[in-house]
């Protein structure tokens, strides 16, 4: 996992402060008060900052329950989007208000995770999800929610010409 360099990510985009998170917010929520302006980047700010967490945690859960062959290409499909310069949402020039599309895929790929027959993680990331969907809007929403599901294909499709070829090989 590359989870020093996600967290490398998070540091420069902090670097650069809050005020461009809170007028990404302004211009997002413009009925917000300054309190809620405030309140919402500190929100996001900490949602964000736990992204290398909750892949941490996502890998070590993958590893005990001998799934990391099925779980760890997802992740890195999630850390490899939060590491590539250019995105949906530039942190380069957006700082944490950057990282937001990022931290978005990464919820909605633990999301799906959790889909399976039994739950993988046990989190309640609806309402984390849901708050960085509203930030995002749903145009960037939704494709990322593309992006994650494509994912979910693609793994899934690998797994079927696996097994297909230990099958024939049998």
């Amino acid at each position: 996992m590359r989870l020093a360099e996600v967290q490398a990510v998070i540091d420069s985009a902090k670097a650069v402060g809050m005020e461009p998170l809170e007028r990404f917010i302004r211009w997002r929520l413009p009925e917000a008060t300054p309190a809620e302006i405030a309140d919402a980047a500190s929100l996001a700010t900490e949602i964000i900052e736990a992204v290398p967490i909750f892949l941490a945690r996502a890998a070590q859960e993958a590893s005990e329950r001998h799934l990391s062959m099925v779980v760890q290409p997802l992740l890195d499909h999630a850390q490899y989007y939060f590491l590539r310069p250019t995105d949906l949402m530039p942190e380069a020039t957006q700082g944490l208000a950057g990282l937001l599309d990022d931290a978005y895929l990464v919820l909605r790929v633990l999301q799906n995770l959790e889909k399976g027959p039994e739950p993988f993680l046990d989190w309640d990331l609806d309402y984390p999800a849901a708050f960085i969907r509203r930030l995002v809007g749903e145009q960037v929403g939704h494709r990322l929610d593309v992006l994650s599901l494509a994912a979910m294909q693609e793994l899934s499709d690998k797994l079927s010409q696996f097994w297909s070829q230990v099958a024939h090989e049998a």
